[in-house]
């Protein structure tokens, strides 16, 4: 037979040709017992020394692919398993993910267009971002990673930033901890998939906000626990809904996603009796509560006791850039060795210089400045929102009321289809966020505003533009 090759260039021809003829063979495009064509012709055809042709014959026939039978040729050995295309054998066995992975949405596309108006839920300004600071430290850092490249780098995190982390949740946010109980992950998510990994099994119970932040509860679901979905209202979480069986509760107490109310006192003190009646681990995801505009801030539930049944999540993600993916984790010492042992198993440890160049941005106060400025910059865009809202969408949208965070959400007035509104606003050039699919079992309607990413100029051509999509 004739047998199609193509050689690019003049380098490595012998290894062209074996690379080509096995993958023919494995194709099925070579069956079993085909003979190839002689040395001499094949190497006539190609223009190639016979011995680049010997060469690739040779090391086949040694792999076990050709068998030559002397004084008769060279043929493809028998007895090889091939893989042939679905179109030429219908009895292939395909590769198909568990079932759980179809039932969840397509990945979203982080890259997408920036819209024009972007009103997206906790999304910070990366312009304001401290570039010249962070620049600074970060070349610094990277400098001497350069020079310590051998030296010990610990899973749970690089030691002056977990003690940095420490010093400012017990300052900021009333949590007593230590370096030592601080974990320093890849975004809040690794913390909530850390903590499930070491304390939960296939099947157990866990609990979750309705409505509630969707990928903690897409992430549970894939692991293959009882995801129960809890219902909130104007205190935040219902206690009471909670299943004594969940082993596992993930609530946004300060400040909760979506709806932005924050957990009366009451409740939180009824969270923290029913984890310790019942054994179970809260994971307090403290995401944006650093902007608080108004009132005293609300204690985290880490700072009212139960220590050993509550974890604290946050993120320098919302605080500082998108793209900055370190967050931490306060770990109940109870499972802070298995917590160490996982990170280190499932990434080994977060990027070094990035952790050494925040850690030096919280020591030397520049954190703490960024926050202040960006708390007055927020404020005032969370003023400008809500009075808009009040004043131009009286029968449209009604405002949740909210003291904190990144995001305004705004209840339906008319019963219509939230994302079908938010689609009507994207084709006007708003992005905004439509709150049913973020419901399972208890069904709301509405719009969550961030104002992070658009310019405090720039609000009331949005609203504007928002409102006439609704009409």
């Amino acid at each position: 037979m004739e047998l199609h090759v193509r050689l690019d260039g003049r380098a490595d021809l012998s290894g062209q040709l074996y690379r080509q003829v096995r993958a023919a063979i494995l194709a099925g495009r070579l069956p079993a017992g085909e003979p190839l064509p002689p040395s001499r012709e094949l190497a006539g055809q190609l223009g190639i020394a016979r011995n680049t042709v010997s060469m690739a014959y040779d090391r086949l026939a040694a792999e076990g692919f050709l068998t030559a039978r002397p004084g008769v040729g060279t043929f493809v050995a028998d007895g090889l398993a091939q893989d042939r295309s679905p179109e030429a054998d219908g009895d292939q066995v395909a590769l198909f993910p568990q079932a759980v992975w179809a039932g969840l949405p397509a990945a979203t596309d982080l890259a997408a267009a920036e819209p024009e108006f972007d009103f997206r839920p906790g999304v910070p300004d990366a312009a304001l971002f401290p570039y010249a600071a962070w620049r600074r430290v970060t070349a610094r850092q990277l400098r001497a990673s350069a020079v310590g490249a051998g030296a010990h780098i610990a899973a749970a995190g690089h030691p002056p930033l977990r003690a940095a982390i420490a010093r400012h949740v017990a300052v900021a946010r009333g949590v007593p901890a230590s370096a030592d109980d601080v974990v320093v992950t890849s975004g809040s998510q690794q913390a909530v998939d850390l903590l499930a990994r070491v304390l939960l099994a296939p099947g157990d119970v866990v609990a979750v906000e309705d409505p509630g932040y969707p990928l903690p509860r897409k992430l549970l679901t894939s692991s293959g626990h009882t995801v129960v979905p809890v219902p909130v209202d104007g205190e935040g979480l219902v206690v009471g809904a909670l299943p004594d069986a969940a082993r596992l509760v993930y609530v946004t107490p300060s400040h909760q996603f979506p709806l932005g109310t924050s957990m009366s006192l009451g409740r939180r003190l009824a969270l923290l009796e029913w984890a310790r009646r019942t054994g179970a681990l809260i994971v307090e995801d403290d995401y944006d509560s650093e902007f608080r505009f108004a009132g005293r801030p609300f204690e985290p539930l880490a700072g009212l006791g139960a220590a050993g049944h509550v974890a604290y999540v946050g993120s320098f993600s919302k605080t500082l850039l998108p793209t900055l993916r370190l967050g931490f984790v306060v770990v109940p010492r109870s499972l802070r060795d298995a917590v160490h042992k996982a990170k280190q198993l499932l990434d080994w440890h977060t990027a070094v210089p990035a952790q050494a160049a925040l850690a030096e941005l919280i020591d030397e106060g520049a954190f703490a400045r960024h926050l202040k400025a960006m708390r007055r910059v927020y404020a005032r865009r969370h003023h400008l929102v809500t009075s808009l809202l009040r004043r131009d969408f009286a029968g449209l949208l009604e405002p949740v009321p909210s003291l904190v965070g990144l995001h305004v959400t705004a209840l339906l007035t008319h019963g219509g289809d939230d994302v079908e509104a938010a689609a009507r606003a994207r084709a006007a050039g708003v992005e905004v966020l439509p709150l049913s699919p973020l419901a399972v079992a208890h069904p709301v309607r509405g719009l969550a505003l961030g104002y992070g990413a658009i310019a405090e100029d720039r609000i009331p051509a949005g609203l504007t533009r928002l409102r006439a999509s609704l009409r």
